[in-house]
């Protein structure tokens, strides 16, 4: 997969966070720091994954809805400005939901199995029961984010380049499956009304195909937390962005 630099044009970019709740330095310097940076040169859209929250935490929905409004302040407060990109919430859009129930019905179950991220948090999260459809489909519902918006570009860290592979071999898959057949059909038409409507139809099928996105590798240093790991929630070793100063001097 090919590198790409940030450009002046105004071309798309998308990218979007889980609500696990209030945000922390590792968040900001791993995502948001680069967004804010990104929505002065790019037409950009950032969402809240609260569907993709619930891949993980199914059994309290409850606690997602709060999460999300949580985020989005952090969101606001980190410098996302609705002047200069779209913020919204991926549940708030139903079609995000139908685009992955019919990249399901082709995708082939071993794409999603070797997604490397996928036993690593299995291995990260064994106190939750995560042998479930929608934790292994959580690669594919991302395709869907993705590609419902075709974006050129995806900002990522190194570690999720895999899933921008995956979003890029699902829209490949979709588009051979579909737009050869227009094809054919064109160079099969025996009469010229039929050349001139299997052409028709495959102009207006142009709009139902997917461009392959890029990955966009912007800078994200590896924040440490307060004990030296990687800074995580669920380590206990993170600062949050609303952390009062009493508790970071302490």
């Amino acid at each position: 997969m090919a590198e790409t630099s940030i450009s002046n044009s105004r071309r798309r970019v998308l990218s979007g966070m889980r609500p696990t709740g209030k945000l922390h330095l590792g968040n900001y310097m791993g995502a948001l720091y680069n967004w804010v940076r990104l929505q002065d040169q790019y037409d950009c859209f950032f969402f809240i994954a609260d569907w993709h929250a619930l891949t993980t935490d199914y059994a309290n929905p409850g606690n997602v809805k709060e999460k999300c409004f949580e985020v989005a302040l952090d969101f606001l407060a980190g410098g996302l400005d609705p002047e200069k990109c779209v913020i919204f919430r991926q549940s708030h859009v139903p079609e995000h939901a139908s685009l992955h129930l019919l990249f399901s019905m082709f995708t082939p179950l071993g794409w999603l199995e070797r997604v490397p991220t996928y036993k690593d948090q299995q291995e990260q999260l064994r106190e939750k029961d995560l042998a479930t459809y929608g934790f292994l489909g959580y690669p594919l519902l991302q395709a869907a984010d993705i590609l419902l918006y075709k974006p050129d570009f995806v900002p990522v860290g190194q570690d999720q380049v895999a899933h921008v592979e995956l979003t890029r071999e699902v829209a490949r898959r979709f588009n051979q499956l579909y737009d050869s057949r227009w094809s054919e059909a064109i160079a099969q038409a025996e009469s010229d009304k039929e050349r001139i409507k299997a052409e028709v139809s495959a102009n207006s099928l142009i709009e139902l195909t997917f461009p392959e996105p890029q990955a966009l590798l912007t800078p994200s240093p590896k924040l440490p937390g307060l004990d030296g790991r990687k800074m995580s929630k669920s380590y206990g070793n993170t600062l949050m962005l609303n952390e009062p100063e009493p508790d970071i001097r302490a």
